[in-house]
């Protein structure tokens, strides 16, 4: 634990690997893809404000750059210089910012099946469907919560079951405060804005059968890229959300790609 934030780790004398969890998640969501990167690299999954062990932030309605600002502690005590940094999902914005704020930090970004937020001011009201989710949460509990909604994130989940059964026992253990924090941030976040603003090179993968953030977002985040930033795009067939668990060796690949000497 550093400055409230937990996380799980990995040393390495190899590349810095710093990956951030969706919505529904925690570290353990990297787990899959850390198996496949190689063993000298330092990798370290953080639980985010809220989630885990992690102390929630401050306010009800945190922005992107809040989390950010999180990392940046984070990384400052662990003492991580320059690194490649991937974030999943809703991970995905709060990388997007860190990037756009700390570019000198970031060797190359990563963004996994990226959500790009809805765009709503801090003081106005969640949709239906953003509050429904905290809805659920506070009348289902964390168990019955995760049974609902984890297949969803799943390819072909009747044939995944495994899979399906990871994305659940992750998801099981979402709680409020920090769940609430995050479904509002996801309502404000515009993440096509911070990418058209990245100045360090970014590379994007998605699930080709993503229901939650479909494909064409990533296009048009990809497309949002200056081009001296814009790395490759990367659609993994027969894949839905939860891609780093369900195409891992893809987006290890990927990863090892992007890789820089620490």
């Amino acid at each position: 634990m550093i400055d409230g934030i937990a996380f799980a780790e990995r040393p390495g004398d190899g590349p810095a690997l710093v990956m951030l969890h969706g919505i529904g998640s925690n570290a353990a969501s990297w787990a899959p893809v850390m198996a496949f990167l190689p063993a000298d690299w330092r990798l370290i999954a953080w639980n985010a404000p809220g989630y885990g062990d992690s102390r929630p932030l401050a306010g009800d309605w945190p922005k992107a750059n809040d989390y950010a600002e999180a990392l940046l502690k984070l990384v400052d005590g662990l003492g991580v210089g320059r690194f490649v940094l991937a974030g999943h999902s809703l991970g995905a914005l709060i990388a997007a910012s860190f990037a756009v704020s700390h570019r000198q930090r970031v060797a190359r970004l990563v963004l996994a099946a990226p959500a790009l937020g809805h765009g709503v001011h801090p003081s106005g009201a969640l949709s239906d469907k953003a509050q429904a989710r905290i809805d659920d949460l506070e009348r289902l509990g964390p168990d019955d919560f995760a049974n609902a909604r984890a297949a969803a994130l799943v390819h072909a989940p009747h044939d995944n079951p495994a899979i399906v059964a990871d994305v659940r026992e992750a998801m099981a253990q979402v709680c409020m405060p920090g769940y609430g924090q995050a479904v509002r941030m996801l309502a404000s976040a515009r993440l096509l804005e911070d990418v058209g603003q990245l100045a360090v090179p970014t590379d994007i993968i998605t699930g080709a059968q993503d229901r939650i953030t479909p494909p064409d977002g990533a296009r048009e985040a990809h497309d949002c890229l200056a081009s001296d930033c814009r790395g490759v795009l990367v659609e993994v067939p027969l894949c839905g959300h939860a891609v780093t668990q369900q195409a891992p060796e893809a987006v290890a690949g990927l990863l090892m790609r992007a890789a820089v000497p620490a």
